[in-house]
């Protein structure tokens, strides 16, 4: 078990989410037994991964008495969504910075999706051109609402620092607990890796847990080497947070071979992912995380990276809100069903 009862949290999600086969999509690749972590059933804001950083986060600006929550994200952020909505749940206000960092994405990209959402859970706005420190950006916009009497609580993009990490080192044992009583072994869990605070969280959890299950990383925006770097420096910050001993470097596992054209661009393996899960397994991804992280399962899958047999538990982080942003490039997308 895992000692988090030092650390202040509240309750924002439903959980334990549950863990579910896709039968019909193991057949179809005929590789390992699929599963699927249904984090995107958080419930939050109409959930996703960021919720159980946020029950810490949030826990922690309670504690310091904050009225006010200020973050930043791509415009389409499921970070920001979710943590305006959270701040509705205490009873806080939102603000949020969305930064321009995806190009040409067409008229309605910074009105729909996420954005739409944002302003539903009544968060005050400020949109960045792309290219710039949004954590600085951020804290800058926190200060000045200090020096207006305010008392912000500022949240890293993503949620993504050794407190948010938390969320994820419970989800390892959440995913632990669950194997265990249905008597299954994990042989991989696979996701999509952006800001680290999941897969940081994920791998100190399963350290501190004693378990040897492997986490993949599949990055949806930085190279291997830099990806790697991030995600342990946040791993050794959780683990010191959590008092649980060095977390060997070779456990931070990440392929770059899915980021196509770049953050929030949706790359062909992209598509062919989010209508594979549709039409399989009637579970949405979406074109920036859960899609290129599910693209990556699959060429692995028909790659032989994974032995025929092995239990390979995809993490779902959510993201389904951002698909009507996408409308566009989803509606000419041909979907063929090859194996």
């Amino acid at each position: 078990m895992l000692n988090i009862d030092d650390f202040p949290r509240v309750s924002l999600g439903h959980g334990p989410t549950p863990l579910e086969a896709m039968p019909r999509l193991t057949e179809h690749l005929g590789g390992p037994n699929l599963f699927i972590k249904r984090d995107d059933c958080t419930g939050l804001g109409t959930g996703g991964n960021k919720t159980r950083k946020l029950e810490f986060l949030v826990g922690e600006a309670m504690a310091e008495k904050a009225d006010i929550l200020v973050t930043q994200g791509a415009v389409q952020s499921n970070h920001v969504r979710q943590t305006a909505a959270a701040a509705c749940r205490m009873g806080m206000d939102c603000h949020g910075l969305l930064e321009r960092r995806v190009q040409n994405a067409g008229a309605d990209y910074e009105v729909t999706g996420n954005v739409f959402l944002d302003h539903m859970f009544g968060a005050s706005l400020e949109f960045r051109e792309g290219g710039l420190d949004m954590n600085a950006e951020a804290q800058a916009a926190a200060d000045k609402l200090r020096d207006q009497g305010r008392n912000p609580y500022f949240i890293p993009g993503g949620g993504s620092n050794a407190t948010g990490a938390l969320g994820y080192a419970v989800c390892a044992q959440e995913m632990v607990t669950q194997a265990g009583d249905r008597d299954m072994t994990i042989d991989w869990i696979v996701m999509g890796t952006g800001s680290t605070g999941t897969q940081a969280g994920l791998v100190a959890g399963l350290h501190a847990l004693q378990s040897e299950i492997p986490v993949m990383g599949v990055s949806v925006r930085q190279k291997r080497d830099f990806q790697i770097k991030a995600v342990q420096g946040l791993v050794e910050k959780t683990a010191a947070k959590m008092k649980i001993g060095t977390v060997p470097e070779n456990k931070v596992i990440v392929d770059d071979g899915y980021v196509g054209g770049g953050y929030g661009v949706p790359a062909p393996s992209t598509l062919e992912a989010i209508f594979l899960a549709s039409r399989m397994e009637g579970i949405l991804l979406d074109p920036v995380y859960s899609g290129k992280g599910f693209a990556g399962m699959v060429q692995m899958i028909r790659d032989g990276f994974f032995k025929k047999g092995d239990n390979v538990v995809f993490l779902h982080t959510g993201g389904s809100a951002a698909l009507f942003a996408y409308q566009d490039v989803l509606s000419t997308y041909k979907y063929k069903r090859s194996a």
